[in-house]
């Protein structure tokens, strides 16, 4: 990635282990080691505080196809506001299981939560070819509300309802663009063009603030599950996270530095710092960043901090994003970090055939394992 650099800087911090690593045998005490490092962490993000849980404006109700659904809306510190939907079987009473459903990057901002769930059958053709190209057709959180859960997606920060707005910024970095209504797919996939070259915009003004974009996602993700676990209808006892690529990353942070996750499920983003470094970097976007941190972290062990809790890998082998020897050593990191907090039984790690997806027998994999650790 960086030519004859690359091994040179492999070798400042990645060639031992991480000074914060579990792995490190003079590190004993599980849970002082948690509570420490995940203070480390929001130290090296930058951690943000949103405030007090927002009023919920509930816009619309309804029924479709076994589920049904709110769409909400509401309103954190700064932007517009944030929409979401809560989707939970039809006829359900009580109490359920809850599951924060983190939607992928898919390199397209201008869609959020769409990219995961439906409330209705008449969707954009964008839209729907999104859910074929990466959930084989699927509104993969609809399928998982079927299941017996309550859930909620709603659009992270920079994508959907929380993208940065081209009329907002400057003219100089607008890219020439003057039409802002974005009414035709054409319109869209200029918006996400220029999306893309703006995230090193975004990235380089949120450092300048003293914080970082894993900082931002995180706290309006925790957000979204503080409105989730407060809900009437969900046991708060009985949370879960699952998100595919971006949505994996966003698992990776959510359910390593945030307690209330009982069980998580990370789909393909699973990686060592080596393959970022050495060959993959390129393909990923400044949200997967911690300045410093893997001096003390390599990356799977961020999703490590929540041993001894339930944790499930999905991988593809044919993954175009990463290096498949590097996702087995994250597999192998991983697995040490569980037998060392003496939970073996609480992690797994799946690879299946094929390339960047989450597919129908991986969401699959996925009920099954929320349904052992959430419904027991």
């Amino acid at each position: 990635m960086i030519g004859s650099y690359g091994p040179w800087a492999k070798s400042l911090n990645l060639e031992k282990l991480p000074s914060h690593s579990f792995r490190n045998s003079e590190i004993t005490d599980l849970d002082a080691w948690r509570d420490a490092t995940r203070k480390l962490v929001a130290e090296r993000m930058g951690a943000v505080d949103l405030g007090s849980i927002p009023k919920v404006v509930v816009h619309q109700t309804g029924s479709f196809e076994g589920v049904v659904f709110e769409e909400i809306t509401y309103q954190l510190p700064s932007g517009n506001p944030t929409k979401a939907v809560i989707l939970k079987p039809e006829n359900a009473k009580g109490k359920l299981p809850a599951i924060l459903g983190l939607h992928c990057h898919g390199g397209n901002k201008f869609l959020g939560l769409d990219k995961i769930c439906k409330t209705k059958a008449d969707i954009p053709s964008y839209v729907q070819n999104h859910h074929n190209t990466y959930y084989e057709g699927r509104a993969w959180a609809n399928e998982a509300a079927k299941q017996g859960y309550v859930v909620m997606v709603h659009d992270a920060f920079a994508f959907g309802s929380r993208r940065v707005l081209v009329e907002d910024v400057p003219v100089p970095i607008r890219q020439g663009i003057t039409d802002f209504s974005l009414d035709t797919e054409e319109q869209i996939e200029t918006y996400n063009s220029w999306a893309s070259e703006h995230e090193h915009i975004l990235a380089k003004s949120l450092f300048c603030a003293g914080t970082s974009w894993p900082a931002v996602f995180l706290a309006e993700d925790q957000m979204a599950l503080s409105i989730l676990a407060a809900r009437e209808d969900v046991d708060s006892s009985k949370l879960g996270c699952a998100g595919l690529s971006g949505g994996g990353l966003r698992t990776v942070m959510l359910g390593g530095l945030d307690p209330r996750i009982s069980c998580a499920v990370a789909v393909g983003f699973m990686t060592t710092w080596v393959d970022l470094l050495l060959y993959k970097s390129y393909t990923h976007t400044w949200m997967t960043y911690v300045p410093i941190l893997p001096q003390e972290l390599d990356f799977p062990e961020i999703l490590g901090l929540r041993a001894p809790l339930p944790t499930l890998v999905l991988n593809d082998i044919e993954d175009q994003l990463f290096t498949l020897s590097e996702m087995e050593k994250a597999d192998e990191i991983l697995t040490e970090v569980y037998a060392k907090a003496n939970a073996s039984d609480k992690y797994k790690c799946t690879f299946y055939p094929g390339p960047h997806k989450f597919d129908k027998a991986m969401q699959e994999e996925a009920f099954a394992w929320f349904d052992r650790w959430l419904k027991g």
